[in-house]
């Protein structure tokens, strides 16, 4: 029988076509992939079966290029036996860096610093200009501050069996974020809201406790939201699927309980949101899958779930059933998505007007992120910088997350170790020996493209936005090493670090970044919570002050404070083996663009030890600062001090120790 091959070839081109489309519109059909719990008992199979059992059916109309599993994770997870609930007792987009939290012109005190404007992150210390609220131990002190030469502690909140984590102050509500202290409890989640309008008579509005660990919250015009994460909770052999209400049990309901059909795990996301405006009950759902990242702009929240993929043979099986063109055209099209390496699954989540979440859809990208930084929206796109095994890059989504844009991949064979988005603009930190600060272009969000770069030793953990053309580095010096062979080749290169380092860079000429002002705080045993955690950061362009707090540096340092002008003292690394460290001080320093960084003086919470001593590596007692009116004003678990802005000159301290 004649075959005419044209038309053969037409045919096989639109049946590619056509396959390509159904497998688009399953792929990006995510509203019909995210599906209720219809019962206990497939709750439990779902528990039970995990990713480690395959379905091939199932695989091959959701994913037909290849079987997906987790690598590493082939672990059998035991049951989590906890007390019973019944039983527990009572950014930036689009603005200047002073319209931040930390630095506001609208208020004559400092907030936290945020991410994204209007977006509250929960911290440690908050303040409303008169009063500071502050976690000590299993308390939360307030204490008033209005007259800074006689500040009175005039309330504690006790957290009972909990322990603090975080707060979060919305006009005379407080919401205290604890996690459970016994070992039944420690992976439980508690929220309670306090009316705080009257400091002699704080009444609590709502208490509600989640069967997860804690992640993160934000708060929106009032509106809290909280996220827990961690394993599905089994009691009694039966899956708990409750919350507890003001000490009464409430069930979330199964079809409150959502899973992807193409995804099956053991893992739970919990979400509750609760309107401080209002005395309504909290609204809690459940996703059963896990997350190691979380972004929230104004409207969406974004929540990143990393993995590792892996092909099998069901290659070789699909190969038995379609042509060998087919196959290589459908496997080049989709090999940037099921590659042998991690990858991140975002999952977009719509904040409704109450202020609880509809989910809207997911995508997945080659490569993780490094911290929420990772991810910003933007004119209805997400961006979101990633890193893997061909390096680092960003790339664009659109609204409905299908992917518009990405940039080239950079500084293969280095981690990233920071980003920052600002309008059209991205700042980029990798690392191996040196540090690569580039400058890129999302002007046009379906070509972004890298615009200039600077390599200077060591790297920036943190990036902050001085203002439109000027851009604040904090992390850690290093100092490369060459090493040669005995006929002076160089064989390799190392890197150590020698001390803190915070940088000022002008970043007008994007082609061209420099740095215009670096100071270094320390040695190599010097930290500070500031890079791991931004909201340690105390920073107002209008009042020219930058501060830290700082762990773990050497006594000498404050010898040289009495010669603030020899800079060449402030900075000398420190070798002496049995110097004196001090264990945490709060590091103040003026900031502006003519003399970039001078320190203004150290304000000491922890005196000194040996360099020997047991609280050598001690982490620090929760220190943070903040500013009101012409005042700074540090805070730890111990005492609050506050000093003069001016000249650091102190005026008074008080004692908050509850021990």
């Amino acid at each position: 029988m004649y075959i005419d091959r044209k038309k053969l070839s037409i045919i096989i081109v639109i049946l590619i076509i056509i396959f390509t489309m159904l497998v688009n519109i399953i792929k990006n059909n995510n509203t019909q992939e995210l599906r209720s719990i219809r019962s206990e008992k497939q709750l439990i199979s779902i528990y039970n079966e995990r990713e480690d059992d395959v379905n091939i059916p199932a695989l091959l109309g959701t994913m037909p290029f290849g079987y997906i599993k987790k690598a590493g994770d082939s672990r059998i997870r035991s049951l989590h036996r906890t007390a019973s609930p019944n039983s527990v007792g009572n950014a930036i987009d689009g603005i200047s860096a002073d319209s931040t939290a930390t630095s506001s012109s609208k208020k004559d005190y400092s907030t936290t610093n945020i991410q994204v404007e209007n977006v509250d992150e929960a911290d440690i210390t908050k303040t409303d200009g008169k009063y500071i609220y502050s976690i000590s131990e299993k308390n939360v002190i307030i204490t008033n501050v209005e007259d800074p030469s006689n500040m009175e502690v005039v309330a504690k909140l006790d957290a009972g069996d909990y322990i603090p984590e975080d707060i979060i102050l919305y006009e005379n509500k407080l919401a205290v974020i604890s996690t459970g202290d016994s070992t039944a409890e420690k992976n439980n989640t508690k929220v309670k809201i306090f009316d705080v309008t009257n400091k002699s008579a704080i009444s609590t509005t709502e208490e509600y406790i989640l069967y997860s660990k804690y992640y993160t919250s934000r708060c929106i015009n009032g509106k809290l939201i909280v996220i827990c994460s961690g394993d599905m909770r089994v009691i009694d052999d039966k899956i708990v699927t409750y919350y507890n209400e003001n000490n009464i049990q409430k069930d979330i309901g199964l079809n409150n309980i959502k899973y992807l059909k193409d995804k099956k795990e053991s893992y739970q996301t919990i979400i509750s949101s609760i309107d401080l405006n209002k005395n309504e009950s909290v609204q809690v759902s459940e996703y059963l899958f896990d997350i190691q990242n979380a972004y929230v702009s104004e409207n969406n929240v974004y929540l990143l779930n990393e993995n590792y993929e892996q092909q099998t043979g069901v290659w070789k099986e699909i190969k038995n059933l379609l042509l060998k063109g087919v196959i290589k055209y459908i496997k080049d099209s989709y090999d940037d998505d099921y590659d042998d390496e991690k990858y991140t699954t975002i999952y977009k989540f719509k904040i409704n007007k109450d202020g609880t979440l509809s989910y809207q859809r997911k995508a997945k990208i080659k490569g993780t992120t490094i911290n929420q930084f990772s991810t910003d929206e933007y004119n209805n796109n997400l961006r979101i910088a990633v890193q893997g095994d061909e390096g680092s890059r960003i790339v664009i989504f659109d609204e409905s997350l299908r992917q518009i844009g990405n940039t080239q991949y950079l500084s293969k064979g280095e981690k990233m170790y920071s980003t920052r988005f600002l309008e059209n603009k991205a700042y980029m930190v990798t690392y191996k020996n040196t540090d690569p600060l580039y400058v890129i272009d999302l002007s046009n969000p379906k070509s972004p493209n890298v615009l200039g770069e600077l390599k200077i030793p060591g790297y920036s953990t943190y990036l902050h936005p001085y203002d439109e053309n000027h851009l604040i580095g904090i992390g850690m010096q290093t100092e490369e090493n060459i090493i040669r062979d005995s006929s002076g080749k160089v064989t390799r290169t190392s890197a150590k670090i020698t001390g803190m380092k915070m940088a000022l860079f002008d970043v007008s000429d994007v082609s061209n970044p420099i740095q215009i002002s670096q100071t270094i705080i320390g040695d190599s045993n010097t930290t500070s919570a500031i890079l791991e955690n931004h909201k340690a950061l105390l920073f107002s362009k209008e009042k020219e002050i930058i501060a830290i707090p700082v762990n773990s540096y050497p006594s000498t340092f404050e010898i040289t404070l009495s010669d603030k002008n020899d800079v060449s003292k402030m900075e000398t690394l420190y070798t002496n083996y049995d110097m004196k460290y001090t264990s945490e001080g709060y590091f103040v320093y003026n900031i502006n663009l003519s003399d970039g960084f001078k320190l203004k003086g150290v304000i000491e919470h922890q005196k000194q030890q040996s360099k020997y001593s047991y609280s050598f590596n001690y982490s620090g007692k929760l220190l943070r600062g903040l500013w009101i009116k012409n005042n700074i004003f540090t805070v730890s678990e111990d005492m609050i001090k506050v000093n003069n802005l001016s000249d650091l000159s102190q005026i008074s301290e008080i004692k908050i120790n509850n021990r």
